[in-house]
């Protein structure tokens, strides 16, 4: 799964399906629903995030609008949202696709999500916990002895 989830997308493909896009929204301001699709699934193909969001406005949009191609929209859906780690979406498509049907690729998807749900996706989070505590505990005391200082000092001038 983890290879399938890191394919990305040839650039040329990427760019030959947004010219087509715009070149149809320019034209007369109607995608063709294939158009939009293809564009989409080359999106959440892509290596980059911001593509991969827009590649996903985008099937959510044809997914609502469109019922005829749901399964085609619902299962790259789940893709594009395992490809960013939003793994509670991608799991919410999972079990859409898998109503409609039963499929062995969108099984291995939903196998893999719920594994990374429990990695920190933030690594170095509970290092920055751990160290938060006593510094909080630090600084104000810190604070304090130097306040202690100005006051015996302007004290003193008195």
């Amino acid at each position: 799964m983890d290879e399938l989830l890191s394919d990305v997308v040839p650039q040329e493909d990427l760019e030959r399906f947004e010219k087509k896009y715009h070149h149809e929204l320019e034209l007369d301001g109607e995608i063709a629903t294939e158009t939009k699709f293809e564009y989409a699934f080359c999106l959440v193909r892509s290596r980059y995030t911001n593509d991969i969001r827009k590649g996903i406005l985008l099937l959510e949009e044809l997914a609502r609008t469109h019922p005829e191609g749901r399964r085609d929209y619902i299962y790259y859906l789940a893709f594009g949202n395992a490809r960013i780690k939003e793994y509670t979406s991608g799991l919410k498509y999972c079990t859409a696709f898998l109503d409609i049907e039963s499929n062995d690729q969108v099984r291995s998807l939903q196998a893999h999500s719920p594994a990374n749900l429990d990695r920190p996706r933030y690594p170095a989070a509970p290092l920055y916990g751990s160290l938060a505590l006593p510094l909080s505990c630090a600084v104000p005391s810190s604070l304090h002895e130097v306040s202690a200082a100005l006051w015996s000092a302007e004290r003193s001038l008195d």
